[in-house]
């Protein structure tokens, strides 16, 4: 893509002067500034292209490049990562008489607590309680930072804004840069008679039992956010938020897998080969498996809606139940017959008695 005439940009001559440039520059800011085109999306992306033409335009160096051999000027932000009202704060001091919003008392930070529960409880929900050691607000003071009997004052620094703005001038405009009060924080007040327990935080660290309520269907990692329920902010500010963080305790009975459950049912091989009837675990309590004769290993039976319910929905997952058959690894003299006469009605050559398996192990017990 060809690159935009940078003069043209400006509506200005290439000869212009750079007291021409910056007079055309902030005519033209002003004209495109979008909060003085409310709903025309296109005055932001020619106000960007303004700026960044001025930008290449204003420095004596690059100018002189771009006349000699052009420059692509792309749609890169060349202030950065602020916003267009940042750009424009910068050299015009903000527009249409804005006045900074009093900062007042800051939220409290974000805390993290992680919490076991058992498979039970991420399938069916659960009331669970923690306790906690979190900053809460100060009770002698009732979060204020003042000692019983007083109050905070206004700051004289910021006049009780809790930001301090410096304006400057350059070849540019007005530069206006704001920060918060370090006098007060930020908060705007002062305290000069703070409070005995707190020091003026109007908090302190206490103990407390917080009671979660765990929806069903939550799955092992997953975290509940809990709004002001966190740390206190100081002086007075409104809890942060507190993120507590599940982990799903293994068990011994499942596996599961998304909201489905998987079960190892072991049977032996004379119950795989003639077929059975086996109880096996539910969440709720037990079911009963039909095993169809010649079952192999690894067979699965499927148990509908005995899985875990769905988060936020209905309905519920399924309960797999998988068959392992056991091969007995010792036999008495009487299992080891009858074997080795099934063995021999099916012409199924075995180890001779002298030398197998079952003589190995003949008189043990399984």
């Amino acid at each position: 893509m060809a690159s935009p005439d940078l003069y043209a940009v400006l509506e200005v001559d290439p000869s212009a002067s750079p007291d021409e440039l910056k007079k055309a520059y902030r005519r033209l800011a002003r004209q495109y500034h979008p909060d003085a085109n409310p709903g025309d999306p296109s005055t932001e992306a020619r106000f960007k292209e303004v700026s960044q033409a001025y930008e290449i335009l204003s420095d004596p160096d690059r100018r002189a490049n771009y006349d000699r051999f052009g420059a692509d000027v792309g749609d890169a932000n060349p202030f950065g990562a602020g916003s267009v009202q940042d750009i424009f704060d910068m050299f015009f001091g903000g527009m249409g008489g804005r006045t900074p919003q009093r900062r007042g008392p800051q939220p409290g930070p974000d805390a993290e607590i992680s919490v076991d529960i058992t498979l039970d409880d991420a399938a069916f929900g659960a009331t669970h309680e923690v306790t906690v050691t979190l900053p809460q607000r100060c009770d002698t003071c009732a979060g204020s930072g003042c000692a019983p009997g007083t109050s905070p004052t206004r700051c004289e620094e910021c006049d009780g804004i809790g930001e301090v703005r410096r304006v400057r001038n350059s070849i540019l405009g007005q530069m206006v840069t704001s920060m918060p009060c370090s006098r007060c924080h930020g908060t705007g007040s002062r305290i000069e008679s703070p409070c005995g327990d707190c020091r003026g935080e109007g908090r302190l660290n206490a103990t407390s039992t917080l009671t979660l309520q765990i929806p069903a269907g939550v799955e092992d990692g997953s975290t509940m956010r809990l709004a002001e329920r966190g740390p206190a902010g100081p002086r007075g500010g409104p809890n942060g938020r507190l993120f507590v963080h599940l982990r799903v305790l293994p068990d011994e009975r499942f596996e599961r897998v998304g909201d489905d459950l998987h079960h190892e049912a072991h049977i032996a091989f004379t119950q795989a080969s003639l077929g059975t009837t086996i109880e096996v675990p539910t969440l709720r309590a037990t079911a009963a498996v039909e095993v169809e004769p010649g079952s192999a290993n690894g067979t699965v039976h499927r148990l509908r809606h005995e899985g875990v319910e769905h988060l936020h929905g209905r309905g519920r997952g399924d309960l797999y139940v998988h068959l392992v058959v056991d091969v007995p690894t010792s036999l008495d003299d009487t299992s080891a017959d009858l074997l080795r006469q099934l063995a021999a009605h099916r012409g199924e050559p075995i180890h001779e008695p002298t030398g197998g398996l079952f003589s190995r192990h003949r008189g043990s017990k399984r």
